[in-house]
């Protein structure tokens, strides 16, 4: 039987019992996904919505919270095991398959971590997020490990970006000290994080911080709760150029305030559609889209 008894006494019963109600979907049980989902766990989560294709390997050892012995296990699998040894009561459910293919599985889930490295998954996530209304986590770590960044997407958040406009706005412009644009996680193209050199120890830098916003907006709304100064931080591992000018040096942090793109495609959309009336599947003229969109059309 697992204590609680120090978490109790940092969180309170009465939050503790909240998050032992809570769930939350974790997409991608990489190495910061399985990061996340076993701190969560130790922190009193008691919900788990787990999904990921992938197995395993030896080479994955270095950089995950799996070891030698789950080699060729499920990555799900693997995380399940870890979340039911430090609570066994934990509700656990496991999908092993791509997570563009069970979006389903996020229906009724509090919060979702987004821990995919396909931009193509997490733009899929978006899309599910913003229907079902629910907040999401995503967390990226640049490549050579030399940073990282933390965001928390809330559809309730009137002014704040979806996942497109967030990422379309933060990716310009960070470079590092040598003057090279910095490769946001080095994206071929197929849409997917290629593989980098880099330390566990910088990847869970990025995911703790990942795992702490879920637990803290799990809070929103009990006393725990901790307003933050903005819906992004970005970790410097190493000299970070976060701002033009501005170096932010190893173990510092910034954080932004990135707002709605009333253009976006996908947040602005929804929005235009929901002050317009218009259901999502009606269809909408030509003419109306161009007109919504700010395009204009000369005859030549």
């Amino acid at each position: 039987m697992t204590s609680w008894d120090r978490i109790e006494r940092l969180l309170g019963k009465d939050a503790l019992e909240y998050l032992a109600g809570m769930t939350v979907g974790i997409a991608g049980l990489g190495s910061g996904g399985g990061f996340v989902a076993e701190s969560l766990a130790m922190s009193g989560v008691g919900g788990f919505v787990l999904i990921d294709d992938d197995v395993l390997e030896a080479a994955n050892v270095v950089r995950h919270v799996g070891d030698l012995r789950d080699v060729g296990r499920p990555k799900v699998e693997v995380a399940a095991t870890l979340i039911r040894a430090r609570n066994p009561a934990a509700r656990v459910t496991a999908v092993q398959g791509r997570v563009e293919d069970h979006l389903d599985r996020l229906s009724g889930v509090n919060l979702v971590v987004v821990g995919v490295d396909g931009e193509r998954a997490k733009y899929a996530i978006n899309r599910t997020c913003l229907a079902l209304g629910v907040t999401a986590v995503y967390a990226g770590v640049y490549e050579r490990g030399e940073g990282g960044d933390v965001v928390v997407i809330s559809p309730a958040d009137p002014q704040g970006p979806c996942y497109a406009c967030w990422a379309d706005s933060l990716r310009e412009g960070i470079v590092d000290p040598g003057g090279e644009d910095l490769d946001y996680g080095m994206i071929g193209p197929d849409g997917t994080l290629e593989a980098e050199p880099g330390l566990w120890l910088h990847v869970v830098r990025v995911a703790a911080v990942q795992a702490d916003l879920a637990l803290n907006e799990l809070l929103r709304g009990t006393d725990q709760y901790h307003a933050m100064p903005g819906n992004t931080v970005i970790l410097a591992n190493r000299p970070l150029e976060i701002f033009t000018g501005h170096i932010t040096p190893p173990y510092g942090a910034e954080w932004l305030q990135i707002a709605r793109d009333p253009g976006c495609m996908e947040c602005g959309q929804r929005d235009r559609l929901q002050d317009q009336e218009i259901e999502p599947d009606e269809q909408i003229s030509l003419d109306q889209l161009m007109s919504d969109s700010g395009i204009t059309y000369t005859e030549q």
